[in-house]
């Protein structure tokens, strides 16, 4: 008898390590992971899939009841928090309380692993789960991934699983957020880094005109950019043929020269710029790179903040090197 409790008590164990195990094995998940990852898993209790569909890709909660990945929730990235305004600054951070309030509301918990889903119809779409990726480990949650070619692409690799109609509300979560300054810059640290002249690399995820003071945001109070930074396009990570991130051997060559610099990556609200931190930080591996939120809106809302217009005289040399080659 005591033999036969003996191995009771080792089958017993086998099966808790066996377990632990299929769950990590689960759970291996990449920072962008595929639809048929996904499809694999789907039935499993602990994802938490966020359809993020918002005005930026012309979708919205009335867009997701039409179709979505069964079991996923609606947040539209633009109206629901992810960003929240201050002083007349907006794109910012929300706070602790704030995106903790949030993500439980998604049913999100400690151990959640989080799926985002854009629209995947352009590279401003994904900047909206990017940004979304970037605030869930900034609150100290990485068990977070995006799926690769967002709704499109499940719509394309599995038509027969498309979920209508309004989704069971999920059981709240017990989320902790818990803030950590690994990926987060201020607009004092750019300041700083202004001042001295030095320091970490500053990308600016814009186009060329706004870079060059020709156009600017809205919400931006002046043309121009932070004085020191490098323009790179956040299109220059998309390849807009697929509607997905270029993949990771075309995307060390374009960001060869920041893949192991200390880099600090804006735009005008800390959007486009998510998408060029999200490549260099999480596909590359940079993790010196963090992303300013308050970005070109928080900078010249300060009107003693300085700042550069125009092609620098590199730049004009670069330019005419460029046409000459190109």
């Amino acid at each position: 008898m005591k033999r036969l409790a003996s191995i009771k008590n080792v089958l017993a164990l086998v099966a808790v390590i066996g377990g632990v195990f299929s769950a990590a094995i689960a759970f291996a998940a990449t920072p962008l992971v595929t639809t048929n990852w996904l499809a694999d898993r789907l039935a499993n209790d602990r994802l938490v899939i966020i359809d993020l569909r918002n005005k930026i890709d012309e979708g919205s909660y009335e867009t997701f009841l039409q179709g979505h990945i069964p079991n996923s929730v609606h947040s539209d990235y633009l109206k629901d928090g992810w960003r929240v305004g201050r002083d007349d600054v907006v794109g910012l951070l929300p706070s602790e309380a704030q995106f903790e309030e949030l993500a439980r509301k998604l049913g999100v918990s400690s151990d959640s692993h989080v799926i985002l889903v854009p629209a995947g119809v352009s590279s401003s779409d994904f900047g909206s789960a990017a940004r979304a990726y970037w605030t869930f480990k900034t609150f100290g949650h990485d068990k977070v991934s995006i799926l690769d070619g967002g709704f499109a692409s499940w719509q394309a690799d599995q038509p027969n699983r498309i979920a209508t109609g309004a989704p069971k509300t999920p059981a709240a979560g017990d989320f902790k957020a818990r803030f950590t300054q690994a990926y987060y810059t201020d607009v004092q640290a750019i300041s700083e880094r202004v001042s001295a002249g030095k320091g970490s690399v500053l990308l600016d995820g814009r186009n060329e005109a706004q870079f060059y003071g020709e156009e600017k945001h809205p919400k931006s109070r002046i043309h121009g950019r932070i004085p020191g930074a490098t323009l790179f396009s956040q299109a220059n990570a998309y390849d807009e043929g697929t509607n997905r991130i270029k993949s990771q051997g075309e995307l060390s060559k374009i960001y060869a020269d920041y893949a192991n610099e200390p880099l600090i990556s804006y735009c005008n609200t800390g959007h486009w710029a998510a998408t060029n931190w999200f490549v260099i930080s999480e596909i590359l591996g940079n993790k010196d790179a963090r992303l300013y939120d308050g970005s070109m809106v928080e900078w010249t809302a300060n009107g003693e903040n300085p700042l550069e217009q125009g092609q620098s005289n590199i730049d004009k040399i670069k330019n005419f090197l460029g046409k000459i080659t190109g």
